[in-house]
This record gives C-alpha cells, structure tokens and sequence, in this order.
C-alpha cells in the first residue's frame, strides 16, 4: 500500500513536470512503444507508471553504487540540460560533461589524464606567475590554450580513473557516449525519450528529454539519490561543522526546478488512476 501511494506522488510529479509528453508518431522508436500509454494527437504519451519504476530502480542503483563508493559520470551536453547539470555536479563534486564528448574519452583514458594534467599545470603555472617570462603573445595563446583544456576537461579534472557508472541524458545525442560504456563494460543510467531504443540501457528512465521542466527533475530526482548516499558515507569520516554542509548542498538544488513548461490546459490524472494520459501540445 505504502508502494503504491509512493509510486502515486511520484506519477503526479512527473506530470506536473510535462515528463508524460513524448514525440509525434513519425519519431516514435519501435522499442520505445512499449512504454507509450496511448497517442493523443498524433503524440506521443509516457505511461508515467512505468517511468516512475524505472526511476525508482535507477535510483536505488545509483544508491548502492554511492554506499559502495563507485564513481559517477555524467553526460548532459543538451542545451536544455547542460547548465543544470553542470551547476548541480559542480556544487556536489561529481564529475561532469556538459560541451562535447570527446572521441575515444573512455577506450583512450591516458589522453584524458595527459589533457588534465597539462590544464592544471597551465592554472598552476598562471597562479605562481610563471607565465610573466613569456611574452605577450605566447601568454595569449597559452590563455587560449588553457580556457579549450578547460571547456572539454574542466569538469572531468579531478577524474583520476574511468568512471564505474555513466549517466547520460539523451542517449541519441550522447550515442559516442553510450557506444564508450559499452566497450567498457560501464552500466549506463539514461534519461530516453520516445524517439530512441531504452533496450540499449542498462537502467533507462524513459521520459520527456526535451523539455527544461522535465528533464532538470528526472536528473535531480536521480543525482540527489547518489548525493544523499555519498554524504551519509561521508558522516563516518567528516568533521561535524563539514556533515552539515553536505546535508545543506544535497538539498539546494531544489528550488531550481523550472514549471514554466506546461502552456496547455490539460486534465489532472485523478489519484485512483495509476496511468496519466493527457492532452498536450504537439512536440517536435
């Protein structure tokens, strides 16, 4: 019963955040169908009661990976999702790409590592005023050089090996991302949209990727799970003044969930209806 109400409250959120709203018919991955309620408009709608099951396992997943001290990587270079995942991973420590996946990341590590370390080296070096030996020129193409280092590595720095889990939003964007994991053998956490193939995943959440609304709460819904189990890790090592400004930071993320999304009238799935099938606009 308890089950039941949780997975209830959770539905509601997801609609509340536009997750139902899926693609039109034409766009419609043949494996994604399963997960499709019903087409309203030619659109179309996520059974929300499967999403926030998968939501729950990824979660849990994500929970034990954290307990058992496996590190999270997380792909989000959608623009309607790249400034909130970057924000929120910056604030939690986790590492994070938000510009571009580099080619061979994860099947050619040492680069990465090489990359890294010369964009420390470059910070350390402008730090201690090393740079002030060169002349103007050479320190405008070292700039150069440092602000590309940091665009494509600057939220990876602190990576110091391959990633025992990725969370990628959009897997059809992020393809070059998923296809690294795989050769890895890396399980993948993904947020798919109706236009792509969740089979491809090891824990898919299948829901609205393209609106701001939805897509900042499925990726907080599901970091907040990994951020929470980190700090209650960390309690064990943290002085008590540190415990209380993790528990501060796991939280504050909250009050950025944007609800501007919904623009249509629709019906609000009543509580005894465990599928929420609505009217919505037509999304590209």
């Amino acid at each position: 019963m308890e089950e039941k109400k949780y997975n209830q409250k959770e539905i509601e959120k997801l609609f509340e955040a536009g997750a139902h709203l899926g693609h039109k018919k034409n766009r419609l991955h043949p494996k994604a169908k399963k997960y499709v309620y019903k087409m309203v408009n030619g659109v179309a709608v996520i059974d929300l009661t499967l999403t926030a099951e998968q939501l729950h396992t990824a979660k849990a997943y994500l929970m034990e990976a954290a307990k058992n001290g496996k590190n999270l990587l997380v792909v989000g270079t959608k623009r309607v999702a790249s400034q909130f995942v970057q924000d929120y991973c910056k604030e939690h420590g986790i590492p994070h790409i938000t510009t571009k996946w580099m080619p061979g990341l994860l099947t050619n590590f040492e680069t990465l590592v090489k990359n890294t370390k010369k964009m420390l080296d470059y910070e350390q070096q402008k730090a201690d005023g090393t740079w002030e030996q060169f002349v103007k020129h050479e320190r405008t193409k070292m700039q150069k050089d440092l602000n590309r280092l940091k665009r494509l590595y600057g939220g990876i720095a602190e990576m110091k090996r391959k990633p025992d889990v990725l969370f990628i939003i959009d897997i059809k964007r992020e393809k070059n991302a998923l296809k690294e994991a795989k050769q890895n053998g890396i399980p993948v956490i993904a947020i798919t949209d109706t236009n792509t193939n969740p089979d491809t995943v090891d824990y898919p959440v299948v829901a609205n990727d393209d609106s701001p609304t939805s897509a900042h709460y499925v990726i907080e819904s599901i970091l907040s799970a990994y951020t929470v189990e980190k700090g209650e890790e960390a309690k064990a090592t943290k002085p008590k003044e540190v415990q209380a400004s993790s528990a501060k930071a796991s939280h504050s993320a909250e009050a950025t969930r944007d609800k501007s999304a919904a623009k249509e009238e629709v019906k609000k799935p009543k509580k005894t209806v465990k599928k929420a099938a609505v009217k919505k606009e037509v999304k590209d």
